[in-house]
This record gives C-alpha cells, structure tokens and sequence, in this order.
C-alpha cells in the first residue's frame, strides 16, 4: 500500500506537469523551474530537522511529508520517479554503506 501511494503520487505529479499552475500548486513549481524546486526541497529538510530537534513527533511526519512530496516533484522535474529510488535502495539491501558507497562510479 505505501509503495502505491508514492506511484499515485508520482503520477499525479507528472500529469500536474502541463497543468495551468492556477489549478495546482505543483505545477506552479514546475513553472519556476528547478531553482524553486530545489529551494523547496532544502526548505523543507530544514523543517524537517528543526521538528526532529523539537521532538514533537506529528510535526516530524508533517514536515518529513512535506519533504517527500518536494522530492518527487524533484525527482518528476528531472524524468525520474520513486521506482528509480526505490530500485536503486533495494540494489543497496543487505551491502554494508561503506562498502557501497566506495562501490560508487565517480
């Protein structure tokens, strides 16, 4: 179930590409282009941290929502998608960090 919501959304994401960005929010941001995208995407980790700090555990998942959501549209701004992430952590299951971040191609 969690897994289709991030496919749902990420569909709802690309349609909201050639949307009017009076009718969403999302597509406002594609409007901008990937400098507001990004900003948006840092804001929100920032939220995140200062709720993780405050301890208040409905703000962390409010703001950690909040980060996910920016990321996919970052991910959609880019041609990409959760599937590619989540492709590329199951690659990583079971293998140390260390070792997979020296894996790494540069």
């Amino acid at each position: 179930m969690n897994e289709q919501i991030l496919n749902r959304l990420a569909t709802e994401l690309e349609q909201r590409k050639t949307s009017t960005s009076d009718n969403s929010y999302a597509a406002s941001l594609y409007k901008r282009g990937t400098d507001t995208i990004l900003q948006k995407v840092g804001e929100e980790a920032i939220e995140t941290i200062i709720a993780v700090k405050s301890g208040v555990k409905k703000d962390i998942v409010n703001e950690t929502a909040d980060l996910w959501f920016h990321t996919l549209v970052m991910l959609a701004d880019q041609g990409l998608g959760p599937q590619d992430v989540l492709t590329e952590l199951e690659r990583r299951f079971g293998m140390s960090g260390h070792d997979e971040k020296a894996s790494r191609t540069k």
